[in-house]
């Protein structure tokens, strides 16, 4: 059973930075994709940034590239998300995602298509 537990979320100011962590378990990390989604109030989930270590694969959203860096711990089972310079328009609600399919990343990244969620973590930035 595929389990992710997001956490590292809070409030802070524009400018600042925050890292978000994903601890997972219940599948073999290294043949997952695993990624990050967003959802502002009112707005649709969008996709972040999402990772596949086995296929040395790497994706962001043109809204975070340069600012953010996702990286996965094999060890640990777990993914990361570093946020720096962040702005107003990066506060949502983040959640981490997996995915076996990791042939088609590119794909489940921009439909947000990945198969299996965690609980949320609130990012506020203030002005």
């Amino acid at each position: 059973d595929v389990q992710l537990q997001a956490s590292g979320g809070g409030l802070v100011q524009a400018g600042g930075f925050l890292r978000l962590s994903c601890a997972t378990s219940g599948f073999t990390f290294d043949d997952y994709a695993t990624g990050w989604f967003r959802q502002a109030p009112g707005k649709e989930r969008e996709g972040v940034s999402c990772i596949s270590t086995r296929d040395d694969n790497s994706y962001y959203a043109d809204s975070v590239r340069g600012r953010f860096t996702i990286s996965s711990d094999s060890a640990k089972k777990t993914v990361y998300l570093q946020m720096n310079n962040l702005k107003p328009e990066d506060t949502a609600v983040y959640y981490c995602a997996a995915d076996k399919r990791t042939h088609f990343i590119g794909t489940m990244f921009e439909d947000v298509g990945f198969a299996s969620w965690g609980q949320g973590t609130q990012v506020t930035v203030s002005s």
